[in-house]
């Protein structure tokens, strides 16, 4: 695995408004634990204790966290799930508002009249007009056979806009970490330390020389049902691979030399917010963020059709 830190993962998007203009959450409903696990809570081992992630990423040092019991999402929020959110109340996503959103090269599904560029530093994403949470690869594509699968092309503005009138939230990145651990401790991800044990892909990454030939031996090319695979010790599916999840913190990297031991929910500012899970884009080539550890972030408007959510509570 290479140790540069290349902007692969989610591509930023330029802000063409004030925040607060855009996603305003709709009232919060009463407090929800509807598809929520209830976890323990407790202490444990934070970061990478492989020493395999990105420098500028910060998954070090391993430092103990205590956690109160909470909630968690089963299943990251389904495309079925978010159009009942849509539908009571009128939610636009950023990326329709913005008129366009990042897709992936080998899956776009759009007129030649709608590519509207690549994205610096990675060409591989595809910025496309008429691409959001709809038509996640362009107009040629919808989600009329995906209901089960995750929601994409959502922000961290309109993810936050859900968990509010669902009477949830976002979950902070130790929360997160904590609950995609499953109850394992120190192990390189989410299932144990070895990839695919027994030959199995446990997680939906990429397979075959990124960024041109996916072999798709893991059955998926985007993204995968979020009931795939086989949920982790905590009962929760997909905490790796499949889709990018937003959580409530904003990113440092150099959080973790400062966080306090109980509850931490991350700096006071920022400017990104925090990612965890990675995608199906993931590949150890490129981009080894499928680890249990792994982190990275991107501005609270960007959108791109590797990136969903769960809640807490």
């Amino acid at each position: 695995m290479t140790r540069d830190h290349r902007p692969c993962c989610t591509p930023t998007a330029a802000p063409t408004a004030d925040a607060s203009s855009l996603a305003v959450a709709p009232a919060t409903r009463g407090r929800s634990t509807r598809g929520q696990v209830r976890l323990p809570g407790g202490g444990f081992a934070m970061g990478d204790a492989f020493d395999e992630g990105y420098p500028a990423d910060g998954e070090t040092p391993v430092h103990q966290v205590r956690l109160k019991p909470f909630h968690i999402d089963e299943t990251a929020v389904t495309t079925a799930q978010f159009a009942a959110f849509v539908k009571a109340t009128g939610h636009v996503t950023e990326a329709e508002r913005h008129g366009s959103s990042a897709v992936f090269h080998l899956a776009v599904a759009a007129p030649a009249s709608d590519i509207l560029g690549n994205a610096a530093g990675a060409p591989w994403w595809i910025n496309v007009r008429g691409a959001h949470w709809r038509h996640p690869e362009g107009a040629g594509s919808d989600v009329s056979d995906r209901q089960s699968h995750p929601v994409v092309h959502v922000s961290w503005n309109d993810a936050n806009a859900y968990a509010r009138w669902a009477g949830k939230r976002l979950p902070t990145e130790a929360e997160w970490e904590y609950a995609a651990r499953g109850g394992l401790v120190g192990r390189r991800y989410v299932w144990g330390d070895d990839l695919t044990p027994g030959g199995r892909w446990r997680c939906n990454i990429w397979q075959g020389p990124f960024p041109y030939t996916n072999t798709a031996e893991d059955g998926y090319l985007t993204t995968a049902p979020v009931k795939s695979y086989r949920p982790n010790g905590f009962g929760l599916w997909n905490m790796s691979g499949n889709v990018w999840e937003w959580c409530a913190d904003w990113f440092s990297p150099t959080y973790y030399a400062e966080s306090p031991g109980q509850d931490p929910a991350g700096p006071d500012t920022g400017t990104t917010r925090v990612l965890r899970g990675g995608s199906y884009l993931c590949h150890d080539s490129y981009c080894n963020r499928y680890r249990v550890s792994a982190r990275s972030s991107n501005t609270p408007e960007s959108s791109s059709s590797n990136l969903g959510f769960r809640c807490a509570n």
